[in-house]
């Protein structure tokens, strides 16, 4: 029988747990032959990374011991960390980032030296040769004034230092050989640029040394992504000259469209090894694209033709095939968990190789909407809303649902439509959630991506107050009950909306930045000059986008939450807030936790934000939550 109370207060099979318990990421997905590897994340184990493999005889096994976390922190965001070759493996392994190899017998032995300091040579994107060395991008943390990021050669044997390939750019990404092992293309760029905004595209002749290098696309205001080797020795990349990240073809001598459209073919490249698209046999590339804030499945023929495949799913990511008509690739769905895939490009089948479990029953999955609406400028924004939904029980007549609004991080990225367990945890205690795709996120287009530039901590916050006005007025949500919260830079335009609007009752901050110009001197190398774009580099301006300067504005209550070990954002800039709102005499909470970096990893940490966030917005709403909480001090 359905019950009657308040929104927020219902009752949900959906715990915190449930967001992390034997629920795992699958990622880095690589073919060995008949043999397929891929990465787990698990953050049941911590957030350690964990290659499994599935041999030709169906079975599934962690390959390596359970101390070996196969993690690399090149950009501090990392990327591919290992490769597999004829059974033999190479990975990055998390505790001291050096480069391991373990051969088909299990022997493992270190290939690169000893850090002069700890994790102070970090190794992404590996590529076993023919010629015996491991072909990647090195980042050296030495006494410089930021770290030096260089395309390195590596004995496979692990005797010698090794040969650059390239060095003197800021830097490198995407290193692939050619099927016949004799030419090797990869991505180059310089600060102030994010890869985003320009890169270029590099072939050379692979031998000892680089022979012939030169730039084939690409510059300061063209975006080049994911080049790929066919097999008849054409280069596939993405190239955003067109507007949008369209896919192209590099022949040795010209550069072709393959086909043009209002679509991206590829994601911003904060995670070195990000695959959009996997060359097949004949000519033909399967491509995860998204248009009109869709994402989409389809195989494109060499003329350019584009076979659509409806297959159920609302996003693809890491894409590989066998180079034949077997591909794989991590799915995920509005109504079912997300779960890696083997795609029969022939019959149109898909079959899941491991999938994570459904976390209830589907009749607590909310109907994902994407929205449209209209924000200042006389402009648009996007945003995916997802309805309060719980079987067991209904508001009194006439109560709305309080509104989440959720913001990305980056700020260059994009919210997609998937079933998260996290969003459950949310809709099922009587949330609405609105998952925004601001000015300035990629999925829309260059011009759509560009509209941030010199304006990150205005049309974003205008956004977010757009998105919970347009819900308010259409009906959905209660105009005062909205609480914002986001992570990273998406904590930003949290502290951001809180004090230079006046629209939110409340704010959770996960590790988000509340001084630009604190960030600008205390980021890692990849992000150090991101604020040159979104921003500009006029102190005054710095200062007045900084939520810290502003906290006087700041009148409702924020919760913050902290990795101790962030080396993106600091825990100084919590701590920073932190105080001004104490001088202030704002009801705030600041949580931190011991080992983690940039993104919670750790289940038990997980587990205790989201409890503390639920008991905040209880607090501040007026809403008894259901269940046992954590104590929450309010200072």
């Amino acid at each position: 029988m359905t019950q009657i109370a308040p929104y927020g207060s219902w009752e949900s099979p959906i715990s915190a747990a449930d967001t992390v318990a034997g629920v795992v990421g699958f990622q880095q997905i690589a073919v060995d032959g008949d043999t397929l590897y891929w990465i787990e994340t698990r953050p049941s184990e911590g957030g350690r990374q964990v290659l499994v493999r599935r041999r030709a005889d169906g079975s599934v096994a962690d390959v390596l011991p359970a101390s070996i976390n196969v993690r690399t922190m090149v950009h501090e965001y990392g990327g591919t960390a290992y490769a597999v070759e004829d059974g033999t493996i190479v990975y990055s392994d998390f505790s001291d980032h050096r480069l391991y190899r373990r051969d088909p017998d299990g022997t493992t032995q270190p290939i690169t030296p000893e850090p002069q300091e700890p994790a102070g040579l970090r190794f992404v994107e590996p590529i076993i040769t023919e010629d015996g060395r491991v072909v990647c991008i090195r980042e050296s943390h030495t006494d410089t004034d930021e770290p030096v990021n260089e395309l390195v050669a590596v004995p496979l044997d692990g005797d010698g230092v090794g040969e650059v390939l390239a060095t003197g750019r800021d830097f490198y990404a995407a290193p692939t050989l050619s099927p016949d092992g004799g030419s090797l293309a990869w991505l180059e760029w310089d600060h102030p640029n994010m890869p985003w905004d320009g890169t270029e595209l590099v072939v050379a002749r692979y031998g000892t040394g680089l022979l012939d290098r030169r730039i084939v696309a690409g510059g300061p205001e063209e975006s080049i992504a994911q080049p790929e080797w066919d097999s008849d020795g054409t280069l596939v990349f993405a190239s955003d000259r067109t507007g949008w990240w369209n896919l192209h073809r590099y022949d040795g001598l010209v550069i072709s469209g393959i086909l043009e459209m209002d679509a991206e073919f590829a994601e911003p490249l904060w995670w070195l090894g990000t695959k959009s698209f996997a060359i097949l046999s004949g000519g033909r590339i399967l491509a995860s694209f998204i248009e009109n804030g869709v994402w989409n499945l389809g195989v494109v023929s060499p003329d350019g033709t584009l076979d659509r495949l409806d297959l159920g799913f609302s996003y693809q990511s890491d894409l590989v095939t066998d180079g034949r008509g077997t591909a794989f690739f991590t799915a995920y769905s509005v109504v079912r968990p997300s779960a890696l895939v083997e795609f029969d490009v022939e019959s149109a089948t898909a079959t899941a190789v491991a999938a994570n479990e459904e976390p209830a029953p589907p009749a607590f999955f909310p109907a994902a909407e994407l929205i449209t609406f209209p924000t200042t400028e006389g402009d648009v924004a996007h945003g995916i809303y997802y309805p309060p939904t719980n079987p067991d029980f209904e508001a009194p007549d006439g109560e709305l649902p309080p509104l989440i609004v959720k913001i990305h991080g980056g700020p260059t990225s994009a919210a997609v439509s998937r079933l998260r367990v996290e969003h459950l945890f949310w809709t099922s205690r009587g949330f609405g959630l609105v998952d925004v795709n601001y000015r300035g996120s990629t999925g829309f287009g260059r011009e759509f991506r560009k509209k941030l530039e010199d304006l990150w901590g205005v049309v974003d916050v205008d956004d977010a107050v757009s998105a919970a006005a347009y819900l308010a007025a259409t009906g959905r949500v209660d105009p005062g009950r909205a609480v914002i919260r986001g992570g990273s830079a998406g904590g930003f335009t949290v502290l951001a909306a809180l004090a230079f609007r006046d629209l939110f009752r409340a704010g959770a901050s996960y590790y988000g930045v509340a001084d630009i110009g604190l960030l600008a001197d205390d980021t890692h190398k990849f992000e150090s000059r991101y604020l040159d774009r979104l921003t500009g580099t006029d102190r005054d301006v710095m200062s007045e986008r900084s939520p810290l300067y502003s906290a006087d504005r700041i009148a409702v209550p924020v919760i913050l939450f902290q990795g101790l070990e962030d080396r993106v954002v600091p825990p100084e800039q919590a701590e920073k807030i932190a105080g001004a709102l104490a001088d202030r005499g704002i009801p705030h909470a600041l949580i931190t936790y011991e080992g983690e970096d940039h993104g919670f990893r750790k289940a038990e940490n997980i587990v205790h934000s989201l409890e503390s966030e639920l008991a905040f917005y209880g607090m501040v709403l007026g809403f008894e939550p259901a269940g046992e909480l954590p104590e929450l001090v309010m200072s």
